[in-house]
């Protein structure tokens, strides 16, 4: 199958209504029944402001977050236009042309 590899990019400390926007997010991505989507911690990274954020071991709240999700081309134009809605909403994104299938059976 082809489609994209959408990428968020977002420190923890960002919400969106009440919620941790990263959770906020994983939980769209699940309401709308993408296949998966992956949320990674990161150490360190640099920001638009070209400002470094970084996981500190007293304060994890400026920590970088990234989710990451392989979609088909109409699951990538329903999210993106489902983010595109939120008002409020500021969200930092990448999407790539990906080639994407699985190999071997599933597992119960």
């Amino acid at each position: 199958m082809t489609g994209y590899q959408l990428s968020f990019f977002m420190q923890q400390s960002r919400s969106h209504k009440g919620k941790a926007l990263h959770q906020w997010l994983l939980d769209l991505a699940q309401s709308m029944q993408i296949r998966g989507a992956t949320m990674i911690a990161a150490q360190e990274g640099l920001g638009s402001k070209h400002r470094v954020h970084s996981a500190r071991f007293f304060e994890l709240a400026d920590q970088p977050i990234e989710i990451t999700m392989v979609v088909s081309e109409s699951e990538c134009e329903a999210i993106l236009q489902a983010l595109q809605a939120e008002p409020g909403l500021r969200l930092f994104y990448s999407k790539v042309p990906v080639q994407f299938g699985v190999i071997g059976e599933a597992e119960d």
